[in-house]
């Protein structure tokens, strides 16, 4: 879809993908690493980075507010209001740069320079994001922050990277799905 305005079908793939995003969510959520169990992997940004990708990096913003509150009532209550909002300004800020770049290089290397880009954009922005939310949310000084942020680094890189890895295998298959039904130019 090359516009960025909310038509029904615009809407209703971005529902499914909402829907599959907050199953992959119930379905599959680990911790990676034991020694800080609250980093726990899910998969929920595939669904978000396919629609940056296949319909509009602004849109994908849309959806990742819709799924980062849903996420954090559902699964996560404790977490509002910071879940939530770090959920939101990293994989945010992630589609965007994955569905801007490859919406300027539409064949596999934007793609992948775009998925690329949004695991290093993702990880990057969680180190000030931890830095400033992480102490109010768990009233914790800097200091242990600082201590953790080997793990937080390597987390985010772990998540997102399965992620785009994930998304890069699944976005032929969607984009031929989405054509064949008319959602997608």
């Amino acid at each position: 879809m090359k516009k960025t305005k909310l038509d029904l079908r615009t809407l209703i793939v971005m529902s499914v993908f909402a829907a599959i995003s907050i199953v992959l969510v119930y379905l599959i959520r680990f911790p990676v690493f034991p020694a800080v169990s609250y980093l726990t992997y899910d998969p929920a940004d595939i669904t978000i980075f396919l629609c940056a990708m296949l319909i509009s990096p602004v849109l994908s913003l849309i959806l990742t507010f819709v799924v980062a509150l849903i996420q954090a009532a559902i699964f996560e209550p404790g977490s509002f209001p910071f879940g939530p909002v770090m959920h939101l300004i990293a994989t945010g800020a992630a589609a965007f740069v994955c569905g801007f770049i490859y919406r300027r290089v539409k064949n596999i290397k934007g793609a992948i320079i775009g998925l690329a880009a949004a695991v290093v954009s993702a990880t990057a922005i969680m180190i000030p994001l931890n830095l400033l939310i992480t102490p109010l949310q768990y009233t914790v000084p800097v200091s242990v922050v600082i201590e953790l942020l080997p793990y937080i680094i390597a987390f985010n890189l772990v998540k997102f990277g399965i992620n785009a890895a994930v998304t890069g295998l699944l976005f032929k298959p969607t984009e031929l799905a989405l054509r064949k039904t008319g959602a997608t130019a």
